[in-house]
């Protein structure tokens, strides 16, 4: 019983916090706040039912602002629901086909990257609500926004920024009071509170609201702000018809989803280690990608948008002491409960202060201490990954710079394999023979995984031999693969010294290549290419001789 209550409170706590944050995401996004409401409530429940984690809280993320607002701009609202089942079922896919752990393999600098990209578009678009900037058309791309901001920032509303500094500060040191009540809560209650008042008394003053902002219309009823309305299942949506869903669409909608279903696998994997660490649980990413692919199946059915585990609020859950899956759910319920109830008094929350709890949440996702370490201490190739992954995200798109980011550090990766391989001559080592090696003899000993390129330098070294050298043993004991590339090199090697009338006797290789030179067609004919178990055996062969 004391484990529920506990898991209760938490389920609260955390309600509190993911209830702005999710109409502020979605209003970041470009659609509705109610529609981050229902993405909040359907995740909560079904990725906390059917994932992996206990305690992980998913919903509608700040990771995925980026990507998103294109989509509706070119697509709408109907459009971004699409996408989001899409990518659901991609999500599933790949926890089917076991791909959780494969998520792993994304280099830290890559992550960190687009990370820190990210947090830095999602504040740059913020500072128009923060300021009460007028500007008609805020589109295009990062540096057109920026100019757009700039060049009005002469149209600053004073009030508008007071709200939102307001909001920030509170943000910033309500924490460092040490009270256990969420900043989100005090922030945004006492600055709407205030707003409210203010507008009622001073209505010159026009500070703008969810209820000044946003209109809505379901079915016959209308209305400012947020519906008081439960969640209602829909299809099709906003007008789409099923002669709308055609291959068509599918074709312009697939890479968004992809790009979709990889940032939340990301996200919810990264959430996943990130609270394991703190509580010791054991998270299958498989099982996880699971949950989350048919949490966003079923989000767009209720008008939710794409979501992911929360970092964020994952952390607040764990901190206030959730150990079960209980809490995910008491929070969507609270969210739901809040719709019902209280949806005429969120629709007075301030777009600035909205704006204000957005900057915090891209200053706490921005890495600022991860990132300027990783320019300090690591090598300088990590550091070209981090700033490329970093600057592509902020100015053209977080698909391409992962993208790119991730093919930079494949090239890394080969390049610092390659330089584990080497192919070095071994004649004046100590071997067990008492007898001195022929000078037409040279012995090589190959160490690595022989793979393209690293092939190519053994293929170099081996055929630029002297012409007085008849006979080179080549020790394959540490080497533990040969891929294609390797095995045709070798292959090209053999042909070469058979032409020339050369030996060449190999030592020390294990079965599994064994097999793969056997199935190249390179037969060990115990005359110009012998097989030896080491490299003194291969000796005693040239001495009888």
């Amino acid at each position: 019983m004391k484990t529920f209550k506990t898991n209760l409170l938490s389920g609260i706590i955390v309600g509190i916090i993911a209830l702005p944050l999710s109409m502020a995401l979605a209003i970041a996004v470009g659609v509705p706040p109610q529609n981050g409401l229902y993405t909040a409530i359907i995740a909560g429940i079904v990725a906390a039912s059917f994932g992996s984690s206990k305690i992980n809280i998913s919903g509608p993320t700040a990771a995925f602002v980026v990507i998103l607002i294109p989509i509706v701009q070119d697509f709408g609202l109907k459009g971004l629901l699409v996408c989001g089942l899409l990518s659901g079922f991609f999500l599933l896919l790949m926890g089917l086909f076991k791909l959780g752990n494969l998520i792993e393999l994304i280099p830290y600098p890559v992550t960190v990257g687009f990370t820190s990209g990210i947090a830095v578009v999602i504040a740059t678009f913020q500072i128009k609500d923060f300021f009460g900037l007028t500007i008609e058309n805020f589109t295009g791309h990062f540096h057109q926004k920026v100019i757009s901001l700039i060049s009005s920032f002469h149209t600053i509303n004073l009030n508008e920024f007071a709200v939102g500094l307001t909001t920030l500060l509170i943000l910033i040191f309500w924490p460092k009071t040490k009270s256990k009540l969420p900043a989100a809560l005090i922030a945004l209650g006492s600055v709407t509170v205030a707003v409210t008042l203010f507008n009622k008394y001073f209505p010159s003053l026009e500070i703008s609201t969810i209820y000044s902002s946003f209109q809505y219309q379901i079915g016959d009823i209308k209305g400012n702000g947020i519906p008081p309305i439960a969640l209602q299942f829909s299809f099709p949506w906003s007008g789409y018809t099923i002669d709308d869903l055609n291959l068509d669409m599918f074709y312009k909608l697939l890479p968004h989803s992809v790009a979709i279903a990889i940032l939340g696998a990301l996200e919810s994997l990264l959430c996943a280690v990130i609270s394991d660490g703190m509580t010791g649980n054991r998270t299958n990413p498989n099982k996880e990608l699971i949950g989350q692919g048919l949490a966003n199946i079923a989000v767009p059915f209720f008008g939710g948008i794409p979501a992911t585990a929360a970092i964020a609020r994952s952390v607040a859950n764990i901190k206030s002491g959730a150990t079960s899956k209980i809490s995910s759910i008491v929070h969507a319920i609270f969210i739901l409960l809040a719709i019902l109830l209280f949806s005429s008094y969120l629709s007075y929350l301030p777009m600035a202060s909205l704006s204000a709890l957005l900057l915090m949440v891209a200053w706490n996702m921005s890495e600022v201490k991860h990132f300027t370490n990783i320019i300090k201490v690591a090598p300088k190739h990590d550091v070209y990954v981090l700033l490329t992954c970093f600057i592509l995200t902020v100015l053209l798109d977080m698909q391409i710079a992962v993208g790119v980011g991730m093919g930079l550090a494949s090239i890394l990766f080969i390049k610092r394999t390659i330089d584990l391989y080497s192919i070095k001559l071994v004649n004046d080592e100590n071997f067990t023979t008492n007898k001195e090696i022929p000078d037409d003899v040279s012995i090589y000993s190959i160490n690595g995984p022989m793979f393209f390129g690293a092939a190519q330098n053994a293929l170099k070294v081996l055929l630029d031999t002297k012409d007085e050298i008849k006979t080179v043993i080549v020790s394959l004991e540490h080497v533990n693969m040969m891929d294609m590339t390797a095995l045709v090199a070798f292959k090209s090697i053999v042909d070469n010294f058979s032409q020339n009338n050369k030996t060449l006797i190999i030592t020390g290789v294990n079965n599994r290549i064994l097999k793969k030179l056997t199935k190249m067609g390179i037969i060990f004919d115990e005359k110009n290419l012998i097989l030896k178990h080491d490299i003194n055996l291969a000796l005693n062969t040239i001495f009888k001789e």
